[in-house]
């Protein structure tokens, strides 16, 4: 009866160790998981073409270190084009790789 008592109680307490451990390691992953390139690009071309139409876009699937003042991040480069008034625009930008959040958008004219 002893025995079985022991074991019982080594099996939860292991089992609880277990547990705790998994979920922490889940935890850890899903802070340090990057976003998808494939998916920060679908996002900023969705919020695009709520305003029209585009003609294509791109994104690097490299990410590139960027520092602003004290804050440093890890970030994507991409672009997307469209026709404005009969003429084409790209526009270029750059988001945070981790959570897809749009850094910067610039606005470039061809001629």
């Amino acid at each position: 009866m002893e025995k079985t008592k022991k074991f019982a109680q080594g099996l939860a307490i292991g089992s609880s160790i277990g547990l705790a451990a998994g979920i922490a390691a889940n935890h850890y992953y899903r802070k340090k998981q990057k976003m998808s390139p494939d998916k920060v690009l679908d996002q900023i071309k969705a919020a695009f073409l709520k305003e029209g139409p585009i003609e294509g876009s791109w994104i690097s699937f490299d990410t590139e270190h960027m520092q602003k003042f004290a804050i440093t991040m890890d970030v994507l480069s991409g672009g997307i084009t469209r026709t404005e008034d009969n003429q084409l625009v790209a526009y270029e930008f750059k988001a945070d790789a981790k959570t897809g959040a749009v850094l910067s958008i610039d606005r470039i004219i061809s001629e």
